[in-house]
């Protein structure tokens, strides 16, 4: 029985460590990352333009990468319903393919609609 108690103290003393060791890396890497200064500017020469251009191109790329992750899970989808002859999967699955497509040639859509 002493022996087991010593186990526990140890598991004990060990784990409050491991919480003090959390907390503590926790907290610097948010010191750190909160005090790193960002230029967003400095790369296009200061043109506002450039700037409002390139975040558009970066945000148009985040939504083409999930519609991109849509299309794949569509794929997925049609495939499961083929193995399992649900005929509603199948019919989500070609929803979610239709939504993957048109979100991710969201930009070459909107720029048909504006001319």
């Amino acid at each position: 029985m002493n022996q087991r108690n010593r186990r526990n103290q140890a598991l004990k003393k060990s784990r409050k460590i491991l919480k003090a060791l959390a907390v503590t890396v926790i907290a610097f890497t948010l010191i750190i990352a909160g005090s790193v200064p960002a230029f967003a500017a400095s790369s296009s020469g200061g043109d506002p333009i450039a700037v409002v251009s390139n975040l558009s191109d970066f945000i148009f790329g985040l939504i083409r990468a999930v519609g991109l992750i849509l299309l794949g899970w569509g794929i997925v989808q049609i495939g499961l319903s083929f193995q399992s002859h649900d005929p509603s999967q199948r019919s989500n699955g070609f929803l979610t393919l239709a939504g993957g497509a048109v979100i991710t040639f969201a930009r070459e859509i909107l720029n048909l609609i504006i001319g």
